[in-house]
């Protein structure tokens, strides 16, 4: 039985919220705009609901996940085999042309949407939280753009991306740890070996003391023969003591 003694024990803006007329006027406009300028999903690009973040509810349930954290021996690991030394390596969502999950990189890489990357990081980043060998990883580095191709496009993809995996499993986010130390034309149209010779050598440790003796989670947006996250697991694995594991938001 609830007494008075009790209800003075509750704080009192818990018993009765207070609303000012200038807080009810803000949240109907806030109401209003949503119902007229409604934020869309990043995957489908339907109308977001007022709850939902980012990507809708439908998409967050149905986009194709591989779920190849689980699995050490995995297609995404295999592209590093006889080329360098990684712990684990694993993509969060297929790739395909034409999906939702090409519309979702899409709109990280050249719409500004770098909510994507967070929210993509964080959900990936609770995957790994208690699947080993990542969750011992220390700190999580993304794959670096040109300073040319970064002023260009005024942002790094991978970065918000990396960003959102740090966050979600409680760890360090290095975006300066390396560098990219010549611009190579884009991947896009390269076939397999063309893809390896234009990333030799490209990249290099720029904070040495960051990854020193710690094991490395390397992450970049999309994997597909491997070749520009081999060469940045090269150059970290010239600082001794260094681990590297792989991750993606996508793999094709």
């Amino acid at each position: 039985m609830e007494t008075e003694n009790s209800k003075a024990n509750i704080p009192e803006k818990i018993i009765m919220r207070k609303w000012s007329p200038l807080s009810l006027l803000h949240e109907k406009i806030d109401d209003l705009l949503w119902l007229v300028f409604p934020e869309l999903c990043a995957a489908c690009g339907k109308a977001l609901l007022m709850n939902e973040r980012c990507i809708c509810t439908h998409c967050r349930f149905h986009l194709p996940r591989t779920r190849f954290h689980l699995l050490p021996d995995n297609p995404v690991v295999k592209h590093f085999w006889g080329k360098v030394k990684i712990e684990a390596a694993s993509g969060y969502y297929y790739f395909s042309k034409g999906e939702r999950v090409q519309q979702l990189i899409h709109q990280l890489k050249y719409k500004g949407r770098k909510d994507v990357g967070l929210l993509t990081g964080e959900l990936y980043g609770y995957d790994l939280l208690n699947t080993a060998p990542y969750s011992s990883a220390d700190i999580v580095v993304p794959v670096p753009l040109h300073p040319k191709k970064l002023r260009k496009r005024g942002y790094n993809q991978s970065d918000f991306f990396a960003e959102g995996i740090a966050a979600a499993m409680g760890i360090k986010f290095g975006p300066h740890v390396l560098k990219k130390i010549d611009e190579t034309e884009t991947q896009t149209r390269k076939h397999r070996f063309e893809r390896f010779e234009n990333v030799n050598k490209v990249f290099a440790v720029n904070q040495v003391s960051a990854v020193a003796g710690k094991h490395v989670l390397l992450v970049d947006d999309v994997v597909t023969t491997g070749s520009t996250l081999v060469s940045c697991a090269e150059a970290l694995l010239e600082i001794p003591g260094t681990r590297v594991s792989i991750g993606a938001m996508a793999c094709a």
